[in-house]
């Protein structure tokens, strides 16, 4: 049986963050490769990761995933001190970390990571720049949001 994909993303979602659309205005869109360790990698393959609270910081001319939650698996290996919310090196090009920190800098955009999902057996974190929104504009996005899903119903009732 196929495996279901995602559209817009490269392959099957491990962790979603469903509250970036709506806390902000998405623009940019990349996919960015993640180092990983081992441990991490058995705990995405079972889909133990969180990234509501993540956000991408630059440091030193790198970019790195802060916040998001990957938890242990309880028979993780014995040698190893998992820690769940350590920085995570995103895999970028020069010039696609020089535009995003330059975003960041100048612009006061904010980087946000979309969702974390598997690309041809390597996991992958979809990232956006992003502006965050106000209480009216999310209140005019759900306005909007509300008349699309009656003008379906009112054409489908036709």
């Amino acid at each position: 049986m196929a495996r279901k994909k995602k559209k817009g993303s490269g392959g099957n979602v491990i962790a979603a963050n469903r509250r970036a659309r709506f806390d902000y205005r998405l623009e940019d869109r990349l996919e960015a490769g993640i180092a990983l360790e081992g441990w991490e990698v058995k705990s995405l393959r079972s889909g133990r990761a969180q990234l509501s609270e993540g956000y991408v910081a630059f440091r030193e001319g790198e970019a790195f995933l802060q916040g998001a939650h990957i938890s242990p698996l309880p028979s993780a290996s014995t040698h190893v001190e998992p820690d769940p919310v350590r920085p995570r090196r995103l895999l970028l090009h020069r010039r696609e970390i020089d535009r995003l920190a330059g975003a960041v800098q100048r612009d006061g955009y904010t980087v946000v990571p979309l969702d974390l999902h598997w690309t041809r057996g390597r996991a992958k974190l979809a990232i956006a720049t992003a502006k965050g929104k106000r209480r009216a504009d999310k209140r005019a996005s759900d306005r909007d949001r509300d008349w699309q899903r009656e003008r379906e119903r009112l054409m489908k009732s036709r």
